[in-house]
């Protein structure tokens, strides 16, 4: 049960955290929670603030597939692509084996794969790399660099990541942004944000023509650091790609659910 509930804590840091950051886009957003599905949906070019993902644990397959058909629904009412996040460990092992064709008939296809983890981590030391300079994201030039590190990383328009992030004022007040220059020139950014009595990091992104030096792991200790001081918290959640998967558990985080990334055929 502690690694179910690990699960389910990693998805209900995503809704919580997810309804700020859309509502921060967007004060009239779609932001809903419906019967086994929650819907944090800006609407906005930046494709990760557009967002369902279903909630309910123990779901067997014919539950599976009827929410499958609801999700796709939402996002077919939507103007902009997002993503349909779903936890594999909330689902029933024979559900679980089928998703990918249930997804299927529901008109979704596997976009990406990612996984759940968190952490109690010990007291970090202040994060130094030989290379970078750590600074706080608290001005729109930096944030706007901080949206288009996320798009050259995961290969957005820069106008989608600037339509994400541009103008925000919790992304310079309230969360613990950093960016990781080298030579004047930010390379690699991370940050944290207070969820429910955790730490929750999001949004890491390394230019991809910089990868391979430690700089993703060097900003996100950083960002760790800054807001455990800030907050004196010490669980800590994220969502990793295959990119980051293997750095986290060197900083202390442990995987807890596989995750499958969905978004409509085209």
């Amino acid at each position: 049960m502690a690694v179910l509930g690990d699960s389910v804590e990693s998805m209900e840091q995503l809704a919580v955290v997810w309804r700020a950051m859309v509502l921060d886009r967007d004060e009239d957003a779609d932001v809903r929670d419906l019967p086994g599905i929650a819907v944090r949906w800006a609407d906005c070019g930046f494709a990760f603030w557009n967002c369902v993902t279903l909630t309910e644990v123990g779901v067997g397959a014919g539950l599976l597939e009827q929410r499958l058909h609801e999700a796709a629904e939402v996002m077919r009412a939507k103007r902009r692509p997002g993503f349909l996040w779903v936890f594999e460990d909330l689902i029933e092992a024979d559900a679980r084996a089928g998703l990918d064709a249930a997804a299927e008939r529901a008109g979704l296809v596997h976009a990406f794969p990612g996984t759940g983890m968190a952490g109690d981590l010990p007291p970090l030391p202040e994060p130094v790399h030989p290379d970078l300079t750590f600074v706080r994201v608290t001005t729109d030039e930096q944030l706007q660099a901080y949206a288009d590190l996320n798009s050259r990383a995961y290969g957005f328009p820069l106008e989608d990541g600037r339509d994400g992030l541009a103008g925000s004022a919790l992304w310079k007040e309230q969360v613990h942004a950093y960016l990781g220059v080298r030579d004047g020139v930010p390379v690699t950014c991370a940050a944290t944000v207070e969820a429910e009595g955790r730490l929750f990091v999001v949004l890491v992104a390394t230019d991809p023509q910089w990868e391979r030096r430690g700089y993703g792991e060097a900003v996100t200790r950083k960002a760790l650091y800054e807001g455990a001081r800030a907050t004196g918290l010490t669980r800590a959640t994220l969502h990793a790609t295959v990119a980051g998967a293997p750095v986290y558990p060197r900083i202390g985080f442990e995987p807890n659910s596989p995750m499958r990334f969905f978004a409509l055929k085209g």
